[in-house]
């Protein structure tokens, strides 16, 4: 938007209009570009991990910002990154882990009336899909992935039979959490899940005609990449 205001307020006659209409063009092709985007997202989230190449642990961490707030709170709302949930069930069903320790406090600093932090509505959900209340362990109060590590050593002091943790999150978001937990001590292994670079081969329209859906994955993936440096130069991981 910025390049075509400054093409409209460029003169007719001079040759910045032109070069404000191309580098306008540019960016929407290569911002939109499905295959650019994929390439740049493929070297950003950390590689899969195979079930059976995962040592057992003591605890799934399962790190929130996974649910949606919708009305009524009587239920519970989960968006894109669903795969944390199912992928940290999934290692306790296969007996990779012997408890989920679930990391999330409330979406919105307004909470709605009826609202609970994200972890007690995770929480509900593995209950729900019969993981014991004893093997489930909740720390509401994180509001960033900074607390999260803080908070969930701080509740790893009153559980000392833990010693060895996984960490499931999104896999463009694991290179960060993993950051945050080596800060504070703890160096879970690594469990990416909810990936967004598709793996099968794209038809030709996926390399030449641009997406307007690569442009907000581009705001995601960007949010995240700045997120990252931002905690490095403020000491945060």
């Amino acid at each position: 938007m910025a390049l075509l205001v400054a093409a409209l307020l460029a003169r007719r006659t001079g040759r910045w209009r032109q070069r404000w209409l191309v580098a306008a063009a540019l960016l929407l092709f290569f911002g939109g570009n499905n295959a650019l985007f994929t390439m740049v997202l493929r070297h950003w989230e950390l590689p899969a991990v195979p079930l059976r190449s995962l040592a057992p642990a003591d605890a799934a961490v399962l790190l929130s910002g996974v649910t949606v707030g919708h009305k009524p709170h009587d239920r519970v709302y989960l968006s894109q990154g669903a795969d944390r949930f199912t992928n940290a069930l999934w290692l306790y069903r296969a007996g990779k882990v012997r408890r989920i320790i679930i990391s999330g406090g409330l979406a919105t600093l307004k909470p709605q009336p009826g609202q609970v932090p994200e972890a007690e509505e995770l929480a509900t959900l593995l209950k729900l899909a019969g993981v014991p209340a004893q093997d489930i362990l909740v720390e509401p109060r994180s509001h960033n992935t900074r607390e999260n590590a803080l908070f969930t050593k701080a509740l790893l002091a009153q559980h000392p039979d833990i010693q060895s943790l996984v960490l499931v999150t999104s896999a463009f978001h694991e290179r960060r959490a993993l950051a945050c937990f080596a800060k504070v001590g703890l160096h879970p292994a690594p469990f990416p899940a909810d990936f967004r670079a598709p793996d099968a081969t794209a038809p030709i329209n996926y390399l030449l005609v641009p997406s307007v859906d690569v442009l907000t994955r581009w705001s995601s993936l960007i949010h995240e990449m700045v997120g990252f440096v931002t905690y490095k130069l403020i000491g945060y991981c």
